[in-house]
């Protein structure tokens, strides 16, 4: 079964073809990095938690508790959810503009409400906590309203150790902004 969510093209920049995409349409949504280790492994920790509490709500339904079952079955569903939706965090790309998905909210910028898509060298926060770091950020400045907070880093969950797939990630996003901005 093919996870849309975890494709990443090989050599992601305008000059691919259509053919070279993991899906049909080249006007679908994508991300232009893989996911790093960090965000798979919370995922999958996640994924194996909700095994365990949805074989426990077997066992307590057997037992005959529907009420602990059913709040089992819940928490198994909180805890697939978390871990779908942490796949699903970062930012994508399309014809249309960019989008940044976060773990319980979704902005979508269009190209041509972005002034300037640049890296610059700042202190980051390291893999989303209150410490910081030195080290580079992707920034978008918005033709109207305030900057938003940093897209990517190089020390988040996905690029933490992986210095060359972020340079790669951030000249995507700087040459896709390039192109489409009108």
């Amino acid at each position: 079964m093919p996870l849309p969510f975890l494709a990443a093209d090989r050599d992601f920049d305008s000059t691919t073809s259509d053919a070279s995409l993991p899906h049909a349409g080249a006007d679908q949504w994508r991300r232009p990095y893989r996911l790093g280790p960090q965000r798979v492994a919370v995922s999958a920790l996640a994924l194996l938690l909700s095994a365990y509490l949805l074989i426990s709500a077997l066992i307590i339904a057997i037992a005959g508790t529907v009420g602990a079952a059913g709040a089992t079955l819940v928490i198994a569903a909180v805890s697939i959810a978390f871990a779908l939706r942490v796949l699903r965090m970062g930012i994508w790309v399309s014809p249309r503009g960019l989008r940044r998905v976060g773990l319980l909210s979704t902005r979508t910028l269009r190209w041509r409400e972005i002034e300037r898509v640049s890296t610059v060298q700042q202190p980051v926060r390291w893999l989303g906590l209150p410490r910081t770091v030195q080290g580079q950020s992707i920034h978008i400045e918005p033709r109207r309203g305030e900057p938003l907070r940093p897209l990517l880093t190089d020390h988040s969950a996905d690029f933490l150790s992986r210095r060359k797939a972020f340079e790669r990630a951030a000249d995507v996003l700087e040459a896709w902004a390039a192109e489409h901005r009108h």
